[in-house]
């Protein structure tokens, strides 16, 4: 998968530090899901498999945060709930936070299980997009 210019320019503006964590995620999420298109959605790194998004990760106060979309559907425990839908995301302050064994195994059920967020505004109802 070839990672966006926005990407990159939103990886530019980051500290040192987020940059590394950044860094590591783009790869991990490139590596598990290259089916997954990447751009800069309202702000942040965003993945999308057939538009809609899976994957993506934010700056914080904390420190960059994850957020899978689907998230609080996975069996894997360790996400917290956000927002009123399905969302889940993790916080990961330090490079030293980023557990790749445990971010691969979302990233997985982030492909295997999925909510339609893209067709949410049309059908403002949220509805199943894969099996599970």
């Amino acid at each position: 998968m070839k990672i966006g210019q926005d990407i990159l320019d939103y990886q530019s503006k980051l500290s040192v530090a987020d940059e590394q964590i950044g860094s590591a995620l783009i790869k991990l999420i490139s590596k598990t899901l290259p089916m997954a298109e990447g751009k800069v959605w309202h702000g942040h790194p965003v993945w999308f498999i057939d538009g809609n998004p899976v994957v993506g990760f934010s700056l914080k106060k904390a420190g960059i945060e994850v957020l899978f979309w689907s998230g609080q559907s996975f069996k894997q425990e360790g996400l917290r709930a956000i927002g009123k839908y399905k969302a889940a995301g993790i916080g990961l302050p330090t490079i030293q936070g980023l557990n790749k064994k445990l971010l691969t195994t979302w990233l997985g059920e982030a492909l295997a299980i999925q909510w339609d967020y893209a067709s949410l505004p049309k059908k403002r109802a949220l509805e199943k997009r894969t099996k599970f």
